[in-house]
C-alpha cells in the first residue's frame, strides 16, 4: 500500500503517512496500489490498472446504517406517517410528513416517491430538509 499524497510505502495498519503527515486514503497524486504518480482526475492507474476512484453508481445495501430493503418496505407500508424518516434520523422530515398526512393527505404520495428513490439508490439522507 502506498500514500496517495506522496507515494511513500505504507504498512498495512498505518493510519497516517510518516513522510507527509496525511491520513491514509487521502490524496489523489499517487496510486495507492503501486505508488506511481497519476493525474488527479484519473479514474485508473495507467501503470497497474487499479481503479483510483470509487464507482458512484454502486447501489449501497445500507442507507444511513439501516438495511435498504427494510427502509423501502417501511416507506411503502407506513411511509405516509414518516416512520422511515424517523429511523433514518430525518426528524424534521418525519414530523412534516405526519402533518401533511393529517392535514392534506399527501404524505402517502411523498412516501411513494421516497420508496422509489430508496429502491433506485438515489435517496439522500438530509436531516435539514423538510419535503423532498
Amino acid at each position: 500500500m502506498f500514500c496517495k499524497n506522496c507515494g511513500q510505502a505504507l504498512n498495512d495498519h498505518q493510519a497516517v503517512c510518516l513522510n507527509c503527515g496525511v491520513e491514509v486514503g487521502n490524496g489523489n497524486s499517487f496510486c495507492h496500489n503501486c505508488g506511481k504518480e497519476v493525474t488527479p482526475e484519473a479514474a485508473f492507474c495507467l501503470n497497474c490498472g487499479v481503479a483510483l476512484k470509487e464507482d458512484n453508481k454502486k447501489v449501497s445495501e445500507t442507507l444511513g446504517g439501516q438495511n435498504r430493503n427494510l427502509m423501502a418496505l417501511l416507506a411503502f407500508l407506513v411511509g405516509g406517517w414518516g416512520v422511515h424518516n424517523f429511523i433514518l434520523g430525518e426528524v424534521k422530515k418525519g414530523v412534516t410528513r405526519i402533518i401533511l398526512t393529517c392535514c392534506c393527505g399527501i404524505g402517502g404520495i411523498l412516501a411513494l416517491v421516497d420508496f422509489i428513490k430508496i429502491l433506485c439508490g438515489t435517496y439522500v439522507i438530509d436531516p435539514d430538509k423538510y419535503f423532498f
